[in-house]
């Protein structure tokens, strides 16, 4: 059995997942503060990419004493 690679979101889709206006997720990707690529010029995101930038997230609100709401 194969495992198949997860399809790269749109912006769209990340602002849902992330519950962020999705020009909030242009200006941010453009930053270089999420993790993202462009595709024909159009945002893509990967779904691991972006877990592990919550990740990286969350720890460093800890170390920096914040309380990451879970």
């Amino acid at each position: 059995m194969s495992v198949q690679p997860d399809p790269a979101m749109t912006v769209r889709e990340v602002a849902g997942y992330l519950n962020l206006d999705e020009k909030t997720v242009y200006r941010l990707a453009k930053r270089g503060d999420l993790p993202g690529f462009k595709v024909a010029g159009s945002w893509r995101f990967k779904r691991s990419d972006l877990d592990s930038w919550i990740d990286q997230q969350k720890l460093a609100a800890r170390n920096s004493g914040e309380q990451p709401i879970e």
